[in-house]
């Protein structure tokens, strides 16, 4: 026990004996990779050691192995004799098992042979038992064979059958005579065949007659559900109706039940009786599942024909066909679900519709995309929520195809939108822009009361002259027919509150389309005012007309009005039409103000230098003055008040700001009183219109600060300081803010620099007033003398 202790004892010291490096030696025996060592022994240049200590290791392990075997070598041998004897054992068991193999198979061999005997025996014995029952029954059987055969003549399969089953579970094994029963056995399965396919005959004819019916009976189903949509809208017609009589307390509300209603089962009728009956043949006979498989594998033959649109005409027109045949298929299919006792089953009915909704969404998407306009948009998704409407009743799975249809949304809106650009922009562009003259009563009612343009409840007298042009009636028919496609197209889409959708896209319409094309007329540069002035009342009218436009889309939409008469529940258009109006009245005053400047033009005729002041007015101021009595009577009939007034004051106020810039001028540089008188008298007489216009159009009513007179004001104290006896009293403060309060100091010294009229010929005229001109001449240079200094 204690030799093994020294002995390793006596292995570590000799590895120090041999020289070896202790930790190589530990490298070696865990196994570890020594390529390092030997790289690291051949870069040093130091092979040799390395080589050395690999031998003194090979060496002490040829030590210890020798050790090792002089130690153990008795063990080894006693284990070499035992397994060599444990062999022998082997091969004496192998033969003992050979033989009482050979042994056991002769003894079983020959009980075999005696057992196969005794069976043969027995069977002998059973036959000749019953030989006798058989014979007792063979005329029983011929009975019932000649039944059979009666019974299939005529046409009788189920007792044919009955029969058949009788005989092959009770009387063929009984039949006495071999040859008969063979003849029996024989025509049993012949008889079978026969009538199995005499009744897969019947049911081959069902399958041609049912799909050529598939056709109408989705036809007649969509039919009934586009009748009862019918229905449901005129019910909520007139609910809205009572609504609106309720709100307004002009008549009490009636409510009835329609109980006129249609059974779809009644009206949907279709012969089954081929299926039912090949079904329970097929049953008989146990062949149910290749009956079920049979008719499966032949109605989705039929289906995937179904689903193949046609490519010799347009899908437009081949669509309600298209989906009319799926439709009879798939109630047919309900049908027999429901009725036909287990020969289809709930999987497969919902994979074979499966198949058909990709198959369809996949058609529609594809026709969608090739669709460019909006009303076969429209017929195409109206066809099809008629379809989604009947399936439904049928416990369909149908919101692939609502979403299909959802997707397609905004193409439609976009399509709508397009034809509603062209429309608009030809309607502007055929507009005479000229107040509609209305002659007959129903035309007011259809132009002016069917879109509540009307200002007053009172039927006005014919002819009627509307404050706005024919385009307006006919943008609101476009309007309102987009109001109804919109809700036609979100109608019956899965989407129970749309109000917003059409909401939104009716704001569309009008910004986009109609105040878009609005901006493009105003800012092209081809109106005239006249024009400008018809297109800004015309945008007022609409403005007006968003009311209606929102009404009509929650009338239609079934929300109730105190939802959208909320505050901020308007349309966004309103207050861009609204922008746009502004945008038309300053363009109606840029085309007034460059008309004025033509007349104001005819100022270079005026001689500044005159020695006498002209006996009459001047010929640019007639052409004004007759520019605008034509301008505000026509703007009158046309225009709010408001913007009458702004017009007006617009106006003058640049005749006004003209005429002091004719003083300014630098080609004027000098004038004389006698000019200055010119010009009074011009002033004067536009004056006297300003008054005239402010009393006779009503702008006094809206009490505004500023009459059309007070534009008017700058040149008036202007030419009053040039004609005054007291010029120099500009500079009194008192003075100025009460007479010259209109004045600049600036525009003063500089028009007063080229007042420079001789002595005798500057207040020549003015003799009668008794005042000297040598006066009023150094009041004038005392005046120019105290604005330079105060500039």
């Amino acid at each position: 026990m204690n030799a093994q202790p020294k002995r390793r004892t006596a292995a570590e010291n000799g590895e120090n004996g041999w020289g070896i490096d202790s930790g190589l030696s530990i490298l070696i025996g865990n196994g570890e990779d020594l390529g390092p060592i030997v790289r690291h022994a051949f870069e040093a240049g130091k092979p040799e050691a390395l080589m050395h200590q690999l031998r003194s290791i090979v060496k002490k392990k040829e030590v210890e192995i020798e050790e090792l075997c002089k130690l153990h070598y008795e063990d080894f041998i006693l284990a070499v004799d035992e397994l060599r004897g444990v062999l022998v054992d082997a091969d004496e068991l192998k033969g003992m098992l050979t033989n009482e193999n050979l042994r056991l198979q002769d003894v079983a061999s020959s009980l075999l042979l005696k057992l196969e005997e005794l069976l043969e025996l027995y069977s002998t014995k059973k036959n000749v038992t019953e030989a006798v029952r058989k014979l007792k029954v063979c005329v029983q059987v011929s009975i019932l064979c000649h039944k059979c055969n009666k019974h299939i003549s005529e046409g009788k399969f189920v007792p044919a059958l009955k029969i058949l089953d009788a005989l092959e579970k009770d009387f063929l094994l009984n039949v006495p005579l071999r040859t008969f029963q063979k003849v029996i056995e024989k025509q049993i399965p012949a008889i079978k065949a026969h009538i199995e396919k005499k009744v897969c005959s019947e049911f081959n004819e069902w399958l041609v007659q049912i799909r050529s019916m598939s056709r109408n009976i989705g036809q007649l189903a969509i039919g009934q559900a586009a009748s009862t949509r019918q229905r449901d809208e005129e019910m909520r017609a007139r609910q809205r109706e009572a609504e609106e009589q309720s709100r307004s307390g002009l008549a009490e509300c009636v409510y009835s039940l329609d109980i006129d209603q249609l059974d779809d089962e009644s009206v949907l009728e279709f012969n089954l009786t081929p299926v039912y009956r090949a079904h329970h043949i097929h049953t008989c006979l146990g062949v149910e599942d290749k009956f079920r498989e049979y008719y499966y594998k032949n109605r989705l033959m039929q289906l995937n024909l179904d689903l193949e649109i046609s490519t010799a005409q347009p899908f437009l027109e081949s669509h309600q066909p298209f989906f009319a045949q799926i439709a009879g298929f798939f109630i047919v299919e309900d049908r027999v679900l429901r009725t036909a006792g287990g020969l289809l089953s709930d999987s497969q009915v919902e994979t074979i519709w499966d198949m058909a909704l990709v198959n369809m969404t996949s058609i529609l998407e594809n026709q969608f995309t090739r669709v460019d306009n909006a009303s076969h948009l429209l017929l195409i998704k109206d066809f099809v929520t008629l379809l989604c409407s009947t399936l439904k009743h049928y416990g369909y799975r149908l919101t692939p195809l609502l979403e299909v249809l959802d997707s397609t949304r905004d193409k439609y809106h976009e399509l709508l939108l397009n034809e509603c650009r062209k429309q608009v922009t030809n309607i502007l562009a055929n507009d005479s822009y000229q107040q509609m003259v209305i002659r007959k009563e129903y035309e007011y009612k259809m132009n002016v009361v069917a879109f509540n343009l009307q200002t007053s409840d009172i039927m006005p007298a014919f002819p009627y002259v509307a404050s706005f042009s024919s385009s307006v009636p006919d943008i609101c028919r476009i309007v309102r027919s987009f109001i109804n496609d919109s809700v036609s197209y979100l109608s019956y889409g899965g989407h129970m509150n749309f109000y917003d959708a059409v909401k939104k896209y009716v704001d569309k319409l009008l910004i986009d389309v109609l105040n878009g094309i609005l901006l493009d007329l105003i800012h092209g540069g081809t109106l005239g005012a006249s024009q400008a002035m018809q297109t800004a009342a015309n945008i007022s009218v609409l403005e007006r007309a968003c009311d209606l436009f929102l009404w009509q889309v929650a009338q239609h939409c079934g929300v109730p009005v105190r939802l959208f008469d909320r505050p901020h529940a308007g349309l966004a258009a309103k207050s861009v039409l609204k922008d746009s109006q502004n945008a038309s009245y300053n363009a109606l005053l840029s085309l007034v103000n460059s008309k004025l400047d033509e007349f104001l033009l005819l100022m270079n005729n005026v001689n500044w230098i005159a020695d006498d002041p002209p006996q009459n007015v001047s010929e640019y101021m007639n052409e004004i003055s007759i520019y605008l009595d034509t301008l505000m009577s026509t703007a009158q009939q046309i225009l709010p008040l408001e913007a009458l007034y702004m017009l007006s004051i617009s106006a003058l106020s640049h005749v006004s700001d003209s005429i002091v810039a004719a003083f300014l001028n630098e080609n004027v540089k000098r004038f004389t009183a006698s000019a200055v008188m010119g010009i009074d008298n011009d002033l004067k007489l536009l004056e006297v219109f300003s008054e005239e216009r402010y009393e006779s159009t009503g702008l006094c009513d809206l009490n505004k600060s500023r009459s059309l007179k007070d534009c008017l004001v700058e040149p008036r104290q202007l030419i009053n300081l040039l004609l005054s006896n007291q010029p120099e009293n500009f500079m009194n403060p008192v003075i100025r803010e009460k007479h010259y309060g209109a004045l600049d100091y600036k525009k003063v010294a500089n028009i007063c620099e080229k007042f420079k009229d001789s002595p005798d010929r500057l207040f020549g005229s003015l003799s009668s007033r008794n005042t000297r001109p040598n006066a009023r001449k150094k009041s004038m240079d005392t005046l120019k003398k105290r604005l330079k200094d105060f500039n």
